[in-house]
């Protein structure tokens, strides 16, 4: 009897070693569901950051004025005509920093500068 119910035993544990450890066990499936899932994520976050960009695309494509913006605050440039004013920290010396932290935006953080036409008004000017 003892010897029946031992063969039986390893019978159902030789069973049980596919369906757990083989190649289509669940913990292979586990595995790649958690793989999955991690892949899912990735995938969304890059949608979302594909998104932006494809919105950033649009806007410089369609509007002068981002560009301008761009030019402005990344590259430092000016329009022809303008005079650069920067103002600076008495103490320091250095340029003041506003406290809005948007690159994109006047008074961002950037130095406190700002760009003015370089002719002056009519009622500035010497009569001839």
């Amino acid at each position: 009897m003892r010897l029946i119910i031992l063969c039986l035993s390893l019978l159902l544990v030789l069973i049980q070693y596919p369906l757990w450890l083989g190649k289509g066990g669940w913990l292979k499936v586990w595995e790649l569901d958690r793989q999955a899932q991690q892949a899912r994520k990735k995938n969304e976050e890059l949608r979302q950051r594909n998104a932006k960009l494809a919105s950033e695309v649009d806007d410089l494509k369609q509007s002068r004025g981002a560009v301008e913006e761009r030019a402005r605050f990344e590259l430092g440039m000016i329009k022809q005509n303008e005079v650069f004013v920067q103002v600076l920290d008495g103490a320091s010396g250095k340029p003041m920093a506003s406290p809005n932290p948007n690159p994109y935006m006047p008074g961002s953080g950037q130095p406190n500068s700002v760009s003015v036409p370089a002719t002056a008004p009519e009622a500035a000017k010497p009569a001839p």
